[in-house]
């Protein structure tokens, strides 16, 4: 076990899920807006914004333990650059549009490469000692938050140039970071901790999935997080739909509200969970996590009958708090759960299973 960590692997770790967030949230204001040119109504673009929303899910459910499963077998480094040079030509095509199925094609090659955060996650158990794991990984939720409230307010301001100009940029932000990992990155997952063998019933999503239900300790954890992703997949993927029809907000004020999620991820990691970790087990901040969610659905409900903005902000801040100290208290209590070389299989699968709420969750807000 990892007794001290490695200064310069922790900071490349942390600039990956940094840049990781800003990517992923540059272009969230501005979908409805792109899809809008190639459909005919309200409806049909809500439809298209929940389904492209979910097709990328969709694509990472299939791909994610995959992924998990070969960082285990030939390394965390492989997998994750050759990922991030695949989701910034996914980010382009989605940026170059022109039809509504070029944009699906952008998706999907997107959510195709976009389980690397599984090997992310196994690179920071490599590199963390178990003891400190939720700490750190709590950190690593706090520095996508950082770049998740940055994402959608660039995002916005980078509209006013042109709808597609946040895809350029976040193809841009996620090619910068695959050129610094094929330079800085070192290999996390020693040779004689790799997984020996890698057969074809590795490469099948579904056989993975049920290999990952096997782990008894950790079942009805997954089917607590998978029935909290499903709201929460829906909640993220008509939010813009939402606060236009309700609010009829623009993709600056679109932005800048969906980025309380992520200043509530750096104020939860800086402030809340330290405190909690003093007194609580995982177990205990995962429930607390649950309960400020389903709080904020209630007020985000009542604002969708009131259309009075204050409700829904007020919703967004029990969400965003709940959703942050969750996440990190889930994933810590994954990783503990495993061996060194199942970190990828656990948090491939994890993150499959995730992807599998997050594709099912628009269609149903949809």
């Amino acid at each position: 076990m990892n007794t001290s960590i490695n200064k310069h692997e922790l900071k490349f770790g942390m600039i990956s899920v940094f840049l990781t967030g800003l990517g992923l949230t540059i272009v969230s204001p501005v979908l409805h807006f792109l899809v809008k040119f190639y459909t005919s109504n309200p409806s049909s673009q809500a439809t298209a914004v929940t389904l492209l929303t979910s097709i990328y899910a969709l694509s990472v459910f299939l791909v994610a333990p995959v992924l998990g499963a070969l960082s285990d077998r030939y390394g965390r480094r492989p997998v994750l650059i050759i990922s991030l040079f695949g989701s910034a030509l996914g980010y382009f095509i989605f940026g170059l549009g022109g039809a509504l199925w070029i944009l699906f094609i952008g998706r999907i090659i997107e959510g195709l490469t976009g389980g690397e955060i599984s090997a992310i996650f196994a690179y920071f158990a490599d590199i963390t000692p178990s003891g400190a794991r939720t700490k750190y990984f709590g950190w690593i939720s706090a520095v996508v938050g950082v770049g998740t409230a940055l994402g959608p307010t660039i995002g916005g301001a980078l509209a006013t140039f042109g709808n597609s100009v946040p895809m350029y940029a976040g193809a841009a932000i996620t090619l910068l970071n695959a050129i610094y990992g094929y330079f800085f990155m070192s290999e996390s997952l020693e040779k004689s901790k790799r997984s020996s063998r890698i057969s074809a019933r590795h490469l099948n999503p579904f056989i993975q999935l049920s290999n990952v239900f096997s782990f008894k300790s950790v079942r009805w954890l997954l089917i607590a997080g998978f029935l909290i992703w499903i709201p929460n997949g829906s909640l993220q993927a008509i939010f813009s739909q939402f606060s236009i029809d309700t609010f009829a907000w623009q993709p600056v004020l679109i932005g800048l509200t969906f980025s309380i999620i992520g200043v509530l991820d750096i104020f939860s990691q800086a402030f809340i969970m330290p405190r909690f970790l003093k007194f609580l087990p995982d177990e205990k901040i995962a429930h607390l996590g649950m309960i400020s969610e389903m709080i904020g659905f209630i007020f985000i409900a009542v604002s969708a009958f009131t259309a009075f903005y204050p409700v829904f902000i007020i919703g967004m801040i029990f969400f965003g708090v709940g959703d942050s100290i969750f996440g990190s208290s889930f994933n810590g209590m994954l990783s503990k759960s495993v061996s060194a070389s199942e970190q990828g299989h656990i948090l491939g699968g994890s993150q499959s299973i995730q992807s599998l709420a997050r594709f099912i969750g628009p269609i149903i807000g949809g």
